[in-house]
């Protein structure tokens, strides 16, 4: 899966979880972009992505996971 269709998915999965249809994410988005993209939101995200992929991140790689584009490269990483 391409970095595209990465976004895509994840920018659907960020419109559903912080409840705005209108919110176009980007590579470069991160948690600084989004007033509330907090810890509890962040975990929201990892529980949407591995439902939606269908894998699993360890604790390492969730605390990592502050920025769009390390999203879509551990997503990346999990499906190789």
């Amino acid at each position: 899966m391409d970095d595209k269709k990465i976004l895509e998915v994840l920018n659907e999965i960020f419109q559903d979880i912080f409840d705005d249809d209108s919110l176009a994410i980007t590579a470069e988005t991160n948690q600084d972009d989004i007033e509330e993209w907090d810890s509890l939101a962040n975990i929201n995200i990892v529980f949407a992505i591995e439902d939606e992929f269908d894998i699993k991140f360890d604790v390492d790689d969730i605390t990592k996971m502050k920025s769009v584009a390390i999203i879509i490269d551990e997503i990346k990483k999990k499906l190789a």
